[in-house]
């Protein structure tokens, strides 16, 4: 029996589902913490990934080993999107490992199969690294500074305009400018707040300046019209 293994992860997604959490009494008051008893019970009977996939050796179609299954890649939706095939090496050196869309492996009756697999094939791909943090940051960093510096532009150009306007197309264009100056207003605060942490804390505080620059974003482009 073929079952693409795309269809396991859902159990996977399934465990975390949100079915009322628990609640734990602290002083004052009380807080929601761990997870409800449905829950528990559907952790305890999900699919784990430490006991089905990671180690698990990977064939082709005709039976021949080509890897084994190192680690697993979330992505932010919480759907598994790869896995990460090692092949070759010996107790991890000189191993070569590679990021292979989910989908590309079948559960064929409790057996990893990779169709047109090969060792040399794997080892002819990519080499797969893990991303580094701090340049994750930075790119992210630098991202938003882009977005700050477009709106600011944005202002710039519309105080322009709004000089040049008749009453009132300036009426329209000083609300633009005041929605906008609140906008970069926001994302620059958020975006200081991210910058005052500690280095390894600055992921508490993605969303917030994701949220920000994705309203200044949307508010440069209502600008245009």
């Amino acid at each position: 029996m073929k079952t693409p293994l795309s269809l396991l992860t859902l159990a996977l997604v399934a465990a975390f589902a949100i079915h009322g959490p628990a609640i734990a009494q602290v002083a004052g008051g009380s807080t929601t913490t761990g997870i409800s008893v449905v829950e528990s019970t559907q952790v305890a009977l999900g699919w784990s990934v430490k006991k089905t996939l990671l180690g698990k050796t990977i064939y082709n179609e005709a039976d021949q080993k080509v890897g084994k299954v190192q680690d697993i890649i979330i992505a932010p939706d919480r759907s598994v999107s790869y896995i990460i095939v090692g092949a070759g090496g010996f107790i991890g050196m000189g191993r070569h490992d590679v990021a292979v869309p989910v989908t590309q492996i079948q559960d064929q009756s409790g057996k990893l199969v990779m169709a047109g697999a090969s060792v040399d094939l794997i080892k002819a791909m990519p080499q797969f690294d893990y991303a580094n943090d701090t340049a994750r940051r930075d790119q992210f960093v630098a991202a938003a500074e882009k977005d700050i510096t477009r709106g600011r532009a944005k202002l710039v150009a519309l105080e322009k305009q709004a000089g040049a306007a008749s009453a009132d197309a300036k009426a329209k264009i000083d609300l633009n400018i005041t929605a906008l100056q609140l906008d970069v207003k926001s994302a620059e605060a958020k975006l200081s707040e991210l910058n005052q942490a500690a280095a390894n804390r600055w992921r508490e505080f993605e969303i917030g300046v994701s949220d920000a620059t994705a309203r200044l974003r949307a508010s440069i482009d209502r600008s245009r019209s």
